[in-house]
C-alpha cells in the first residue's frame, strides 16, 4: 500500500495537470534559497570580519590569505545551513499549492469519491509556519546527534520520517475530516504513516530531487489516506457515534 502510494505520487510529479505547480514551487524555492544564501553571507561578513580585525589588529597585507581561508569555511558553513533549511523552506512555499495537487489527484484518480475541502487560507498558512518550526527543531536535534557515531544517519531518517509523515498525512486527512478526527485517524494508523514518512525522508535525502519533497509528500499522503479510508470505513461512523454519546 505504501509503495503503491509512493509510485502514484512520483508519477504525479510529472503529470500534465500538475506541471504548472511543479514549476512554480521549484522556481520559488530556488529564489528563496538564493536570497537566503546572500542574506546569510552578508550577516556572516557583518559579524565575523570586525571580530577578526579586533582579534588580529594590524594584520599585514601579505596575510590576506587568512581572509580567503575564512571565506572558504564560511561558504561551507552556509552550504550546511542551506541544506538544513531546505526542507522547511520548500515546505513553507509548497504549502500554498498543496491543495491544488490534492484536488488534481482526487479528481483524476478518485472520481467516484466525494471531493475534499481545501483548508482555509489562514489555517493553511498557520500549518505551514508551524511545520517550518517543527522541521527546524527536528533537524537541529538531528544535527546534534551527528556527534554520536552510528546514530547520525538513523537520526535523520527517524526525525524527518516522523515529522513529514505526521504533517502531510494530517494535511490530506483534514481535507475530509475535522482536525481532531484527522489526528485520531493518524494515531490509529501511526505505524503505516511512520513507514510512509520514512519513504518521504529517503526522498528528501536525494539532492535536487528533494526540492520537490512537499509535492511528492502531499500526493503520496492523499493516496495513502484514500487507501486507509477504504480499508477502515467504520472509523468516521465510530467517531460520530462517540461524539453523539
Amino acid at each position: 500500500m505504501i509503495m503503491d502510494a509512493a509510485r502514484l505520487a512520483f508519477a504525479n510529479l510529472f503529470a500534465t495537470e500538475t506541471r504548472s505547480v511543479f514549476w512554480k514551487v521549484l522556481g520559488l524555492t530556488l529564489l528563496a534559497l538564493i536570497a537566503l544564501w546572500f542574506a546569510l553571507r552578508e550577516l556572516f561578513v557583518w559579524l565575523a570580519f570586525p571580530w577578526i580585525d579586533t582579534l588580529m589588529p594590524g594584520t599585514p597585507e601579505w596575510a590576506g590569505w587568512l581572509t580567503f581561508i575564512v571565506g572558504i569555511f564560511a561558504s561551507l558553513g552556509l552550504a550546511l545551513a542551506l541544506a538544513l533549511l531546505l526542507a522547511p523552506v520548500t515546505a513553507l512555499i509548497a504549502g500554498f499549492f498543496l491543495d491544488d495537487v490534492a484536488e488534481v489527484i482526487e479528481t483524476r484518480d478518485y472520481p467516484d469519491g466525494a471531493p475534499g475541502k481545501p483548508l482555509p487560507l489562514v489555517e493553511a498558512m498557520t500549518a505551514s509556519v508551524k511545520f517550518l518550526g517543527v522541521v527546524i527543531l527536528g533537524n537541529i536535534i538531528a544535527l546534534l546527534l551527528l556527534l554520536v557515531p552510528g546514530v547520525n544517519l538513523i537520526a535523520f531518517f527517524l526525525v524527518n520520517g516522523y515529522l513529514l509523515g505526521r504533517e502531510f498525512f494530517e494535511f490530506a486527512a483534514m481535507r475530509y475530516r475535522a482536525r481532531s478526527e484527522a489526528r485520531l485517524f493518524r494515531a490509529k494508523h501511526r505505524s503505516t504513516v511512520f513507514l510512509a514518512g520514512l519513504v518521504l525522508a529517503a526522498f528528501l535525502a536525494v539532492p535536487l530531487l528533494n526540492l520537490l519533497t512537499p509535492l511528492f509528500a502531499a500526493a503520496m499522503m492523499v493516496h495513502l489516506h484514500k487507501m486507509l479510508s477504504a480499508r477502515d470505513p467504520g472509523f468516521s461512523a465510530a467517531q460520530k457515534a462517540a461524539a453523539g454519546a
